[in-house]
């Protein structure tokens, strides 16, 4: 055995190390959760600096999207050649950046500009720090980890929320998105204590760095050579994602399935609501510093119930909680635009509006927005993973971009309780949809659901 790897084992405190590691890198979630909530506070400010449409403002919000649906197809490409840890290195510096471009912003174009390199950064992250946490996490505490990136984006919507709220007295909404950059300056720092990923290192021929890394990350000898044995055999499976697009019906039905789950997420509305929760409770009749609170408590009920989805996903299957989900989401939405439509009067009234709102959010935390990016991993055969997740992970932003583009136009167009009902009436349909074509992967292995799959099984049944 190397000396360096050696010195690792004798020097392992493996523990402390691996969640240190995996902390720093799902701070990414954290900075994705920052942008998504910090915009939906400053839009009324920059609408009323700017003397801007609705319009304008839709794509304010909406071009974030854009940059990272460009971000999330350059990811693939970057993470392999420049490894995992550099790539979140790129993101962390193009976040700190474009926050600070966002800040000093001088017309409503330039906005629109730097919101569209913020969403790089975000693309960018959003596709690498997974991927990473994947790699450097123990098997045995793999998931717990991978899902703390996705509460700490619930997080960073809450502390974005939080942070808003304190600067809305003042209306200053340069501070709202500058402020963020702060958060991306330690995890940038952060990032220098991070070891390469050792699927990376041993991709590019370095296998006593990856075993350096691995030591420091195990403090076994044993397991250290178990899991390079596993890596080496991993890597023998080329990614031929492309080419058996073209060529295999099959797999174009994953991948046509991924990319159908990542619509279905956006189009529950949910990011409408985090982007336009002040306007959603101006609607309500309540005055600005109202709405900053409740746009709080909805970041609030959103880290809560994201934890609901942790302890039932493995218990109850995915099916099950989607059902629940949707259903939660179809009756809060429904009764919301009831609600609108037949006029809010009463503080009684605007309170159960709220309500049915907040439910709607659980409804999704609990469901959609974990468990959609769980089922688009899972269900993808090996040789054409990456290909599959960059297709439905993309779809995801593009149709974030759409519901961000067009809920103020459809507010104008349609009116607000025909816009809720439109979004109601959607969960109620991925009800069915979920039914017909979605598998439930609980207790499946995943070469079980990719056997299945090339079988030519219905959809519905490549899990068990």
């Amino acid at each position: 055995m190397d000396a360096a790897v050696k010195q690792q084992l004798e020097a392992a405190h493996p523990k402390a190390a691996i969640v240190t590691t995996c902390i720093l890198a799902a701070l990414a979630g954290l900075m994705f959760g920052l942008d998504i909530g910090v915009i939906s506070g400053a839009t009324q400010f920059i609408q009323s600096d700017f003397k801007v449409s609705d319009s304008a403002v839709e794509w304010i919000v909406s071009s974030m999207m854009l940059g990272a649906c460009v971000g999330a197809l350059g990811a693939g490409w970057m993470s392999a050649t420049l490894g995992r840890k550099r790539s979140l290195m790129f993101a962390g510096i193009v976040f700190i950046g474009g926050s600070l471009f966002c800040a000093v912003a001088w017309s409503p174009a330039i906005l629109i500009v730097a919101r569209c390199v913020l969403g790089v950064a975000i693309g960018v992250a959003t596709f690498t720090a997974p991927l990473y946490l994947a790699e450097v996490a123990p098997e045995k505490i793999r998931g717990a980890m991978i899902s703390t990136y996705q509460l700490m984006i619930t997080t960073g919507i809450l502390l974005a929320f939080l942070s808003d709220t304190a600067f809305s007295s003042t209306g200053n909404w340069r501070w709202m998105l500058g402020i963020i950059a702060a958060p991306g300056v330690l995890f940038l720092v952060g990032l220098f204590f991070l070891p390469d990923s050792p699927r990376w290192l041993l991709m590019r021929g370095r296998r006593e760095d990856a075993e350096v890394v691995l030591a420091k990350l195990r403090g076994d000898a044993a397991v250290v050579k178990q899991e390079i044995a596993a890596i080496d055999e991993q890597l023998k499976t080329k990614q031929h994602g492309w080419s058996m697009f073209r060529e295999n019906g099959n797999f174009r039905r994953s991948v046509g399935l991924g990319v159908l789950l990542q619509a279905m997420q956006q189009f529950t509305g949910m990011n409408v609501v985090m982007y336009y929760a002040p306007r959603i409770f101006k609607d309500m009749g309540y005055d600005t510093h109202a709405q900053m609170w409740f746009t709080a408590a909805v970041g609030l009920t959103n880290v809560l119930a994201t934890l609901i989805a942790f302890g039932l996903v493995d218990r109850l299957g995915r099916k099950p909680i989607l059902y629940a989900g949707f259903a939660i989401m179809a009756i809060g939405l429904g009764v919301v635009g009831t609600m609108m439509g037949l006029g809010i009067h009463s503080r009684g009234e605007q309170f159960f509006t709220v309500g049915m709102l907040l439910l709607f959010i659980v409804g999704f935390a609990m469901s959609a927005g974990p468990l959609i990016w769980t089922l688009c991993s899972e269900v993808q055969p090996l040789k054409g993973r990456d290909f599959g997740i960059a297709a439905s992970t993309f779809t995801n932003w593009a149709t974030n971009w759409v519901v961000g583009v067009t809920f103020l136009s459809l507010l104008s167009g349609i009116g607000n309780a025909q816009t809720f009902w439109l979004y109601g009436g959607l969960n109620a349909v991925f009800i069915a949809i979920t039914f017909l074509l979605v598998p439930e992967t609980k207790g499946v292995t995943l070469e079980e659901i990719e056997s299945n799959l090339m079988s030519g099984k219905p959809l519905r049944r490549i899990g068990r």
